[in-house]
């Protein structure tokens, strides 16, 4: 290694240079890259319930990552110490959360508690407590409890601290790359697109695991705005338009060739996390990628007008991660996906056949899990997480036994009046 002078060591990295905000191209200015990776790292903050030893940790990433510009390797050493981050907030988290003792549980029921001061006392009390389950903070839950990473992941899922059905994807993997780096076989060279994508996944975990879900985040982001909108269709089903609701007011030439409805769900036009599919919403069934809930119609823009006049809706909030769904198999069709409020107010008529209760974020992923299973396709596990996909199922059997596994759940059971958009063109498929 050769012994560089102090101006040799200010020198820019070129190859950080090359890295714009809006992708790589030209040769930043020294000084404007200095200042783009502060701002980036600025926009970076922790939620101030986050532990001490964990945001101290986390900041101090923040701080070495903008010396990427004078040492392009940073990064890397960046993105990588961030994944060793993940387990020490756990780690954090955990002895937080049990608040200094942790209760094992034998065969015979009996409690065995250890007053855990740090982490190193846990890994003695599990050393102890071979053989006997971890009881989940003050709760009736136990599970089999190692002490290492994939024990505590297990752990904060059981505790409901990390949440999100695809997430648990992410989970595995963000382990199993903490793995590698804790036990590297070759040298890896990564980018600075690398190193702030982890860190702001990094961030998003942390956050979650005190459960403070991050504004407009990827994976544990904070409930998203619902907003009041029009929904106007032909009657020919041939377009399909969504408009705030005000737009409703406007006079518009061939409006009698139209219906009319009012709904609320995520959209807002220009908005980033807008639900693209909006104009495929249908009242009973879950079609739209966020949830949605209708309000008024179909019918006429005066209709509309009088109902909007008389009700004043208001915008609403939604979390999309864990969502219940109900599914219905008969006659070798298998319907779109319920909500449990709304399939347990159909009639008689419509409970036939088989019915599931699924946890996924997305109704496409309740969809393709029990497609999957019901044709063996593929090997979805009939009940509880799913290894192959992004679903969970939580019950199966006739429409009375899947909506009592729902529980709280269809207390408010309701049927809207039967609408779709003309988008939405089927509501079951052959399998």
């Amino acid at each position: 290694m050769g012994i560089k002078t102090w101006d040799e060591l200010r020198e820019p990295d070129e190859r950080t240079l090359r890295f714009t905000p809006i992708g790589l191209g030209g040769r930043m200015r020294p000084e404007d890259s200095a200042r783009y990776w502060q701002e980036v790292m600025a926009g970076l903050d922790l939620d101030p319930v986050v532990a001490d030893g964990t945001r101290q940790s986390f900041d101090r990433l923040r701080q070495v990552l903008p010396y990427g510009l004078l040492c392009y390797d940073i990064f890397t050493l960046v993105r990588d110490h961030a994944l060793l981050t993940i387990e020490q907030a756990l780690r954090d988290r955990f002895i937080d959360y049990h608040q200094g003792v942790v209760t094992f549980v034998d065969n015979q029921g009996t409690a065995h508690t250890s007053t855990v001061a740090q982490y190193e006392d846990v890994h003695e009390a599990v050393r102890k407590n071979k053989n006997r389950q971890l009881q989940i903070g003050a709760g009736p839950e136990k599970i089999h409890f190692n002490g290492m990473l994939n024990g505590l992941n297990k752990w904060a899922r059981a505790a409901g601290l990390l949440r999100g059905q695809r997430n648990r994807g992410v989970e595995a993997v963000l382990a199993n790359l903490r793995n590698m780096v804790a036990h590297p076989t070759s040298y890896h060279l990564l980018d600075p697109v690398d190193a702030v994508r982890m860190l702001s996944d990094v961030r998003e975990i942390i956050n979650q695991l005190w459960a403070a879900p991050t504004p407009g985040g990827r994976l544990y982001p904070a409930p998203l705005k619902q907003s009041v909108a029009a929904l106007a269709w032909l009657k020919d089903g041939t377009a399909a338009h969504v408009a705030a609701v005000d737009a409703l007011r406007n006079s518009t030439e061939g409006e009698d060739q139209y219906n009319f409805a009012i709904i609320r769900g995520v959209w807002e036009f220009g908005e980033r996390l807008s639900d693209p599919e909006i104009l495929s919403f249908d009242s009973r069934y879950e079609t739209t990628w966020y949830p949605a809930e209708h309000l008024w119609g179909p019918g006429t823009r005066e209709e509309g007008i009088t109902w909007l006049d008389a009700n004043d809706p208001q915008p609403g909030v939604c979390d999309y991660l864990d969502r219940t769904f109900i599914l219905r198999f008969h006659d070798g069709e298998l319907y779109l996906p319920m909500k449990p409020s709304i399939a347990a107010a159909l009639p008689v008529s419509e409970q036939t056949g088989q019915w599931f209760a699924v946890r996924a974020d997305f109704p496409n992923d309740a969809f393709s899990h029990i497609r999957s299973y019901a044709s063996g396709a593929s090997d979805c596990a009939p009940m509880g997480p799913c290894s192959r996909c992004h679903a969970e199922t939580l019950a199966g059997g006739t429409h009375a036994e899947v909506i009592a596994a729902c529980g709280q759940l269809v207390a408010t059971a309701s049927l809207p009046p039967d609408m779709r958009m003309p988008l939405t063109d089927r509501r079951s498929w052959p399998l």
